[in-house]
């Protein structure tokens, strides 16, 4: 005989944390999505810390296949390689329905940003090509391959950052994106602070006057 790969759409439960100001109306809403192996808890800890970040409403989504760690706690990732194309559009269809739904549920403004960092810097910037938004703050990670042949005319500003001592992405990986996304006619604002593949408060002061930015008219 010969074995067959096939595939079924099913629904399943995604997870995300939420944390408001004590009145959210009129506020703006900050998505982000965290690295590989990790969790919108540790997630939403690190966005927090971001100045100003107290006047926006975060959420923190969770990557759709968890697993264990070695010391048996619950972390999470986005996709592998094995059907990688099925896996993005599941992510994007889950990512649009966080935002759906935070719209839906809080009296938010119209304004919107994404932030994602390590493996989840490619759903930032998937999630801005299918949601409009102010801007994207990607951290320590790729501009997704199916970007670089697709119009990105009107894409939002980016900032995008990496350690100086970063190993997986690196100096040549950052070139590649600022020049693609310049090509692109993208305004994108490099930034390569003092630390690794983590937040640091040098990123976060820049993350912070990033979004102070996009939320200021055009004099």
């Amino acid at each position: 005989g010969m074995t067959e790969v096939r595939h079924i759409e099913t629904a399943i439960h995604g997870r995300y944390l939420v944390e408001a100001p004590a009145d959210p109306t009129g506020c703006p809403l900050l998505v982000g999505f965290h690295g590989y192996g990790e969790t919108a808890a540790k997630h939403l800890d690190e966005i927090r810390k971001i100045p100003g970040a107290s006047q926006w409403v975060l959420c923190a989504v969770q990557a759709l296949h968890p697993f264990y760690n070695r010391a048996g706690e619950v972390i999470a990732n986005w996709m592998t390689r094995q059907d990688r194309e099925l896996a993005i559009a599941d992510n994007m269809r889950y990512a649009a329905g966080v935002v759906t739904e935070l719209r839906r549920s809080l009296p938010v403004s119209g304004q919107l940003a994404f932030l994602g960092f390590s493996q989840g810097a490619a759903m930032a910037y998937r999630s801005a090509v299918a949601s409009p938004c102010l801007g994207v703050v990607a951290l320590g990670g790729d501009v997704p391959p199916e970007l670089e042949d697709r119009d990105l005319a009107g894409f939002p500003p980016v900032l995008l950052g990496r350690g100086s001592s970063e190993e997986w992405y690196d100096a040549a990986k950052m070139e590649h994106d600022v020049e693609l996304l310049r090509k692109k006619g993208v305004d994108v604002r490099p930034v390569v602070f003092t630390g690794g593949h983590e937040f640091t408060n040098e990123f976060r002061a820049a993350a912070g006057e990033f979004l102070r930015e996009i939320l200021t008219p055009a004099s």
